[in-house]
């Protein structure tokens, strides 16, 4: 209930030296802005690099061939092979849980020799020959017409799916490139579809500078038979690729006569496991903002805990009055605790304000400026605003409960002869 009078007297006994109620309360201001600011700062540096990853199927592993390192079965090391049709096959049938797996093809590379021609325009652009879902696999914004299906697929057409920057290469400026042709190491295939990556860390040029036909249609016109270069392979939503990639491994080792023990011959890249990784580390970094916010905040705890010792030392006679007077130990020890737990929850709060203003302001700058690498949006949740309130509450209690039962303690006859 509230009490007016005791709300005076709080305010009164903490603004009587304000001197030394400020430096008291700027501990608890100064530990609980560490921690709001260490934790955005973190959280800045894991969205910036997340987004690296944009939209991409993170359970998704990437594998080549390599060198073979070991003899087995009469075959000699130091031999080459490719990956076929037949294997997607198998690891299709005999591996379960997989959501998607996507045979590539490759040819030409982005700063390479002239590969693409369209009217008098050349250029050199990565050239994959993919199946429809690859763009789920590494998501792109299609902005105009649309992405190869299985049509295309199943017809073996010459269409093609090209890169913003591969249009304004090849085309006039607003120019529609939709319905034209573009001649692939002489093969002329039909522009179907323009896209824009989603995922443009690392070089964002050549993200952008790609050209997607049918996995089909490239095998034909670029006499690849049934070789495929590599593959995406995508497991389902509860199964991290990373444990069943072995079983994978095992399906084309089996079917090329490679050693079970050549760890090198298959090529890979588990997008899973790095993304754990990155999980991993920033779990980690908010351990440790919060270890060392709570440090700060412990130092300034202490000093609340300091000066409700003095002050209650400085009101020793007025404790002993009320107590002759009938006032129980429950009521000074409350008296106290709210003291204590006001000033801790003013000055803290004072500091998740300036923190915010801060975070608020370092967004501010990074939207005027434009885009940081590896850093974006700095912030704190709505959690951990609650978590820092609760932390202030228990830090205040915690600092009043000494003074508060050294109060108690207090004979009337003993605090009325204090001078």
């Amino acid at each position: 209930m509230f009490n007016k009078d005791r709300w005076n007297e709080i305010i009164e006994v903490l603004s009587s030296n304000w001197v030394r109620t400020l430096l008291t309360a700027f501990g608890v201001f100064w530990g609980i802005f560490i921690l709001i600011l260490l934790l955005a700062a973190g959280k800045g540096l894991e969205n910036g690099i997340k987004q690296g990853f944009g939209d991409a199927a993170t359970n998704t592993m990437f594998m080549w061939t390599r060198t073979i390192t070991k003899s087995y079965d009469g075959m000699a090391k130091g031999r080459r092979y490719s990956y076929r049709l037949s294997d997607v096959s198998d690891i299709r049938e005999n591996v379960p849980n997989l959501r998607f797996i996507s045979p590539r093809n490759q040819l030409g590379g982005f700063r390479g020799a002239n590969n693409v021609i369209r009217g008098l325009n050349v250029g050199a652009y990565n050239v994959y020959g993919d199946y429809p879902e690859i763009i789920k696999q590494e998501p792109m914004d299609i902005s105009s017409g649309r992405f190869i299906n299985y049509a295309d697929i199943n017809g073996k057409r010459k269409v093609a799916v090209i890169g913003e920057a591969v249009k304004t290469g090849l085309y006039e400026k607003g120019e529609n490139p939709i319905g034209t042709y573009i001649k692939i190491q002489g093969v002329n295939f039909m522009v179907i579809g323009t896209y824009k990556k989603k995922n443009t860390g690392g070089d964002g040029e050549e993200s952008q500078s790609q050209i997607f036909v049918p996995f089909t249609a490239f095998s034909q016109a670029f006499n690849r038979g049934d070789k495929v270069g590599w593959m995406a392979i995508t497991a389902n939503d509860g199964t991290p690729i990373t444990a069943i990639k072995n079983q994978i491994f095992d399906i084309v080792k089996k079917n090329h006569k490679i050693h079970p023990d050549d760890r090198r011959a298959v090529g890979h890249f588990d997008l899973y496991e790095e993304f754990s990784r990155v999980e991993s580390l920033f779990t980690a970094l908010k351990v440790i903002a919060y270890f060392v916010g709570t440090l700060v905040l412990i130092s300034g705890i202490i000093g609340v805990s300091n000066i409700m010792l003095i002050v209650v030392k400085e009101r020793t006679k007025e404790i002993g009055i009320r107590r002759a007077l009938g006032a129980s130990p429950n009521t000074i020890r409350g008296q106290i605790l709210t003291e204590s737990v006001f000033l801790t929850i003013i000055s803290g709060m004072a500091g998740i304000v300036f923190g915010a203003v801060c975070i608020y302001g370092i967004n501010y700058a990074i939207d005027a400026s434009g885009p940081i690498d590896m850093f974006a949006n700095p912030s704190v949740n709505l959690g951990v605003i609650t978590t820092a309130l609760t932390i202030l509450i228990l830090s205040g209690l915690f600092a009043g409960f000494i003074p508060a039962q050294n109060a108690i303690r207090l004979k009337p006859v003993d605090a009325l002869r204090n001078e």
